[in-house]
């Protein structure tokens, strides 16, 4: 059975972008168009589909690093912050949008609150991620034959 493990990272990011923007029908607020994605970035992301991808980003972190509260996952999508001629810091990410995620993600029954540790995939999150990873895999075993092997 193929799992994540098995597909590269960013055709997997943008199959599960594309589930969760036309199949789940996740929708991005009003206000992601304008907002910062942490205090150490100067613009808001260019990427008309940032909102996506951005979640279909954390739910690959939860299948690998579940549980994991909002706070790990602010630190992991942070960045170096540029203070002029000061030295620069590590800032975290914005803690709403992640927060933000999570509500629509549990809203739609893929992610859960585990004993006040974090959050979890549920079972269909896992399902909707390892079947992705399997139609992914399968279109690039036809362009390399090497990988059928992997199915």
């Amino acid at each position: 059975m193929t799992v994540i493990y098995d597909v590269p990272p960013e055709l997997l990011i943008f199959r599960l972008k594309e589930y969760l923007k036309n199949e789940i029908k996740i929708e991005s607020p009003a206000w992601c168009e304008y907002v910062k994605t942490g205090v150490h970035k100067e613009r808001a992301p260019t990427q008309n589909d940032w909102w996506w991808i951005r979640s279909a980003s954390i739910m690959r972190k939860l299948y690998f690093q579940s549980p994991i509260g909002i706070s790990k996952l602010a630190a992991e999508y942070g960045g170096k912050k540029n203070n002029g001629s000061a030295p620069s810091h590590t800032a975290k990410g914005s803690r709403s949008i992640i927060s933000e995620i999570f509500k629509q993600l549990e809203e739609k029954g893929l992610v859960t609150k585990y004993k006040n540790r974090g959050r979890i995939l549920t079972p269909a999150g896992v399902k909707i991620i390892n079947n992705l990873s399997h139609q992914v895999l399968s279109e690039l075993s036809k362009e390399n034959p090497e990988l059928k092997k992997y199915m």
